[in-house]
């Protein structure tokens, strides 16, 4: 965002996540002058796939030549299993296995657990930013075999990619992505080392942190407020996000701006009929709020 630009005083803006996910991206529209309002529309399970753990197996025995991490959420999916098994990601990745993931965010939060992420996309980060990087498959690397732990909802875009470019991809449902609130019981609930504050990781322990001092609404709350004005602009965080606005919360009025944290996630809300206003250039707490910044501006210059 533009040094001391920020947001019009009193802008209630409705981020579409958990109290221990918002945090960041909450104090960062509040630094800004915004009053963030938290609406959980998903959460995030244990994996149900009894695959999981053999693929796990497999990869602390060094059989994939690739592993890659698609979302911050699937780092905590494996750190959970970890705790549970009794070790740790950084030994859970040989050394002879080579880590690719979304974006700069990731690589940061995978090098807090001791994970070396050399692969990752710095413009377009996503799935298709790292297709795009993504090396042709040559005989010295081996069978090919690449592990990708994802969310049961991920698109085929990194399997495909992979496949097209002579590799052979492995999928494994790390967790399960469900309306919110998660089963007690079955919610992920591993912390990261470090926070990852535009993605799916908690930016705090659960009840620690400022976060606690946003209203928390309801998806049917949050449509009321909207309608009545009362809520001016709504943010998502994913195309699952976007799916549980548009079936809980539209339409929205056409003053209510809808920020979307990047492409896959605009063109998912628009495929569902939502009117994005703008789209993060990155998705962080910093992207996020410029994005609205300009569409703020956009908006009133009409």
């Amino acid at each position: 965002m533009t040094p001391g630009r920020g947001l019009a005083p009193g802008l209630r803006v409705a981020v579409t996540r958990s109290r221990d996910r918002a945090g960041a991206l909450a104090d960062a529209l509040a630094a800004a002058g915004a009053e963030p309002v938290l609406v959980p529309v998903i959460d995030f399970e244990v994996s149900a796939d009894a695959g999981l753990g053999d693929a796990v197996r497999r990869l602390a025995a060094g059989e994939y030549r690739w592993l890659v991490i698609s979302s911050i959420t699937t780092v905590r999916a494996l750190k959970q299993w970890c705790e549970t098994a009794g070790t740790t990601l950084a030994e859970l990745v040989p050394a002879g296995t080579r880590v690719a993931t979304i974006g700069p965010t990731s690589v940061a939060v995978l090098a807090a657990e001791g994970v070396h992420a050399e692969l990752a996309p710095v413009d377009v980060q996503s799935a298709a930013g790292l297709v795009e990087l993504w090396p042709e498959f040559t005989p010295g690397d081996g069978d090919g075999r690449v592990l990708l732990p994802q969310s049961n909802l991920a698109e085929p875009t990194l399997v495909d990619g992979l496949a097209a470019r002579g590799w052979t991809p492995e999928v494994v449902t790390a967790y399960q992505t469900v309306d919110y609130p998660a089963a007690p019981g079955l919610r992920l609930t591993a912390t990261l080392s470090r926070s990852a504050p535009a993605h799916s990781a908690p930016a705090r322990p659960a009840g620690g942190g400022h976060e606690g001092r946003y209203p928390l609404l309801t998806p049917a709350q949050a449509a009321g407020e909207a309608k009545a004005g009362r809520i001016n602009a709504v943010v998502l965080a994913s195309g699952s996000a976007a799916r549980r606005v548009a079936g809980t919360m539209a339409p929205l009025p056409a003053s209510c701006l809808v920020i979307a944290i990047g492409q896959p996630t605009r063109d998912e809300a628009e495929r569902l009929g939502l009117r994005v206003a703008a789209t993060a250039k990155h998705p962080t707490p910093e992207g996020i709020v410029a994005a609205l910044a300009d569409a703020q501006a956009n908006f009133h210059s009409k």
